[in-house]
């Protein structure tokens, strides 16, 4: 059994490689802490804007229907570049692609905080998007070559890693209250400045060298996955104010299918596939996907509701919304660093979707039973906390059962693919939830009573789309524990 091992400090650089050893790397553990942080911050940022959004919404003079555009700029741009990212992480060395989308991030955080309009925020949230799509797949690949060969390391390494994105979705709330309240909104942004020049300075001491790949890139099939996603999520943002029957949304709907129809076609053809079709052979990979999808789908306009609900209708200032939100955060964190790893080795990965995703829409289908004249203790509390139980039961075994059966090399790929259905299906269902929550009320600002109504109506939703999860994943997910990749050889 065979992995990379790191090169050691004033050592070579990837050209001078000389290929795998076997002894494990002193420094995999620290290592960790900066994987585990980039992902952590990577999903962060699509929540720090949470609390931030009705300053933001007043200061740059966003629409309440394109407000959601500050989340999903960055959605899309992430979930429709992770494959690529994956792509050029294969040939240009997961470290050099690591380092390559914190510098991204950085110049798109600096944008974005120095925004005084709604585009130039949006844009400055896309480019963040393209250096998050950098670094999480690179992040992967870096942890499977720390860990491969660690049988009884990597099971450990992985939910500490998987436990990282959640908690920093969550966290991210409350970090942008605190940060609102006592800064401003652009600090959300400013943040990630020294925390990515830190990044950036400890990558070459503590992650491994991992080098690159002979082969082409296929930008073909980049260029329409990403535009056939965007303007599927713009064609469904706009179609309650222009009608789903209108002909600029069935017009817009209908080259979207085209170009992901178009992307599929690319996959077969080229030489160099951004996705190769085989792996979807793999066992559970499908399933575990649509899981992922939905989940994102139910989980992220819970989070972005629920925000607004507290200090929209409830009157919490920034810092108590974001506080109102710590104790979901807190929870799932525990259960998925302490309870999520043994629950999977007693009962494997499909009950534990299953049950997680039906939870989820207990909790949701709680939050829609929210009151205009209501209170955090009845509200809020325990709708959020059965959530977060909800997400801390499917997040990992999903995760799991979508790349534990891929082959070593094709671990990244996995990897990029259900990131990439995660965050698409977090936008895709978030604007469709807007749609909902808009019909209903929530555009009527300084009106309790409607917001509660639309906001209850995108619970609701949502509540339905984890049960739907629910019910696909119990008839999907064959629910195997598959062999996962600490049990054979990384290979590069």
């Amino acid at each position: 059994m065979r992995r990379l091992h790191n090169i050691p400090p004033g050592g070579t650089n990837e050209k001078d490689w000389k290929g795998p050893v076997m002894n494990p790397d002193p420094r995999r553990w620290w290592a960790l802490v900066v994987l585990a942080a980039a992902q952590f911050m990577v999903i962060m940022d699509t929540s720090i804007i949470a609390v931030a959004l009705p300053d933001m919404q007043r200061e740059l003079g966003f629409t309440p229907g394109g407000l959601q555009w500050v989340f999903n700029a960055y959605a899309v741009a992430l979930g429709g570049l992770l494959l690529l990212g994956g792509r050029l992480s294969d040939l240009w060395g997961a470290r050099r692609v690591f380092a390559a989308g914190w510098t991204t991030l950085i110049a798109g955080s600096v944008l974005a905080a120095a925004a005084t309009g709604a585009g130039v925020e949006v844009l400055g949230r896309a480019v963040q998007g393209v250096g998050a799509a950098l670094i999480a797949p690179a992040a992967m690949t870096l942890l499977m070559v720390l860990f491969a060969g660690q049988s009884n390391e990597l099971p450990k390494a992985m939910a500490f890693y998987g436990a990282a994105a959640p908690a920093g979705g969550t966290a991210g709330v409350f970090l942008g209250g605190v940060i609102t309240e006592w800064l401003s909104w652009p600090w959300v942004f400013i943040i990630y400045i020294p925390i990515g020049v830190l990044t950036l300075a400890l990558t070459p001491k503590l992650l491994p060298v991992v080098p690159g790949r002979r082969g082409g890139l296929d930008v073909g099939g980049a260029i329409a996955v990403t535009g056939g996603l965007a303007l599927a999520v713009y064609a469904i943002v706009q179609a309650p104010e222009r009608g789903w029957a209108s002909t600029a949304t069935l017009v817009q709907l209908g080259a979207a299918a085209v170009l992901l129809i178009g992307f599929l076609l690319v996959q077969r053809a080229v030489r160099n596939p951004l996705m190769p079709l085989e792996v979807w052979r793999t066992p559970d990979l499908a399933a575990a996907n649509v899981a992922m999808a939905l989940l994102g789908a139910a989980w992220i306009p819970m989070w972005y509701f629920l925000n607004l609900y507290v200090q929209q209708v409830l009157g919490f200032d920034s810092f108590a919304s974001g506080a109102a939100l710590l104790p979901m955060t807190v929870l799932m964190t525990v259960l998925m660093t302490t309870v999520s790893g043994r629950l999977i080795g007693r009962f494997g990965t499909k009950p534990l979707v299953v049950a997680g995703l039906a939870v989820l829409a207990a909790g949701l289908g709680l939050l829609a039973t929210a009151d205009p004249d209501g209170s955090f203790a009845v509200d809020v509390l325990p709708g959020s906390l059965i959530s977060a139980v909800g997400m801390a039961l499917v997040f990992i075994p999903a995760t799991m059962a979508a790349i534990g059966a891929v082959a070593p090399d094709q671990g990244g790929l996995a990897s990029g693919i259900v990131n990439t259905t995660y965050q698409i299906g977090s936008a895709l269902g978030l604007a469709a939830m807007t749609a909902v929550a808009t019909s209903q009320g929530a555009d009527g600002l300084g009106d309790a009573v409607a917001l509660t109504e639309g906001y209850s109506a995108a619970f609701t939703g949502a509540a339905l789309v984890a049960l739907v999860a629910a019910l696909l994943a119990a008839f999907t997910l064959r629910g195997r524990v598959a062999e996962p990749a600490e049990q054979v050889a990384f290979k590069v």
